[in-house]
């Protein structure tokens, strides 16, 4: 049968007004895909795979500052595929060389401090400036589903669009400190792309960023003020951790509260020991939403570098922290080959099973565990 343009369905009102819009239009001509001696629409013709890169690939493109390639390396760095591993272990030697120049600054906070913002503004000039800055900022990962959101790109939408800044997130996983397993060989990577400032956002859940500090130059604790006591939020471990700390959000009727808790931090800050040596830890106060304050926080930062390349405390910190980088990495290998021996995961459902019915201690089941990794007699 014929189907006219415009006409009506057959349970249409049987008035011929306009007040029914709805009408039968032509189907498609040709039939439909996939019929016999019919050609195929271009929708399901295949779609080229994208070329697998090779290490010198992945290389040229770091170095050459392609960000397409630079994204690719940091998630093969980022896998633990062991297919991938060996393949980012040679790509991060050949960059080697080409690292280090760079100042890497951690920032933390309390939720709500402003991170991101502070971020945004801080980056932004860096980059009016003239440098080229990087952006790591891991969520934090859900401990139901394992997922993270990973909507830093989004809070920072001004800096993620600048040609000169690359913003990066990464999913914390289970890491100490909300720090992703991977955080030190991307900064690596971002440094071979040639990005000069290094900026690490963690989660900022307090004490457990002692992660973070392992791996940045200069540490930077964000605070508010006007939600309570504002020296109890903030634990002394923290306090010792930091380079600087800064009163965030000194603005409006909030202005005059930040000044006030500077000097109280200040005061505190006077009693402890310093988290670098030759280094006098102060409070700040800063508007991220007014750019208030941004460039002297900036200005503390070269100050502090100089400070410390002089006294040597600068390279002495990187040497540190790279020996603890191996410490780490050995003892994540020990871990992930303890638990994927075909032994250990034969015998640790029993032996949960005999902790949890009060069978055996918790001591003893260690004990046979690390037995059985280690080919022993029980």
């Amino acid at each position: 049968m014929t189907v006219r343009n415009n006409q009506k369905p057959e349970w249409a009102p049987g008035e011929d007004d306009d007040r029914f819009a709805s009408r039968v239009q032509p189907g498609v001509q040709g039939g439909h895909d996939g019929l016999r001696n019919q050609e195929p629409s271009s929708i399901n013709k295949p779609v080229a795979r994208r070329r697998k890169l090779s290490v010198g690939d992945y290389v040229a493109g770091v170095l050459s500052g392609n960000r397409t390639i630079l994204a690719q390396a940091i998630t093969l760095i980022e896998s633990n595929s062991a297919v991938h591993r060996e393949m980012a272990q040679e790509v991060l030697k050949q960059l080697l060389p080409r690292t280090g120049d760079s100042i890497r600054i951690g920032i933390t906070g309390v939720p709500g401090a402003g991170k991101s913002t502070f971020i945004e503004t801080f980056g932004t000039l860096l980059c009016n400036l003239g440098h080229r800055v990087a952006v790591l900022a891991v969520d934090p990962s859900s401990s139901v589903t394992r997922g993270s959101i990973l909507g830093d790109k989004t809070r920072m939408e001004q800096l993620s669009r600048n040609p000169r800044a690359y913003v990066r997130p990464s999913p914390a996983g289970t890491t100490l400190g909300g720090v992703a397993r991977k955080t030190r060989e991307t900064m690596l990577v971002c440094e071979a792309a040639g990005f000069d400032v290094i900026l690490v956002e963690t989660v900022g859940v307090g004490q457990s960023e002692v992660t973070v500090r392992s791996m940045v130059d200069f540490f930077l604790l964000l605070q508010i003020t006007g939600a309570g006591d504002e020296l109890q939020g903030m634990k002394k471990g923290v306090m010792e951790l930091a380079d600087a700390i800064l009163i965030n959000k000194a603005d409006g009727e909030n202005k005059q509260r930040a000044l006030n808790a500077q000097v109280e931090y200040n005061r505190i800050l006077h009693f402890l020991k310093p988290a670098t040596e030759g280094w006098e830890t102060k409070a700040y106060t800063c508007s991220s939403l007014h750019g208030e304050g941004i460039e002297e926080i900036w200005a503390t930062v070269q100050a502090f570098r100089e400070t410390t390349e002089k006294r040597g405390a600068f390279h002495a910190r990187r040497q540190s922290q790279t020996l603890d980088w191996m410490y780490t990495m050995i003892g994540d290998y020990l871990q992930n080959s303890f638990y994927n021996h075909s032994k250990i995961k034969q015998s640790l459902p029993d032996m949960e099973q005999a902790i949890a019915q009060g069978n055996i201690s918790v001591s003893e089941a260690v004990q046979e565990l690390i037995k059985i990794y280690e080919n022993k007699q029980i």
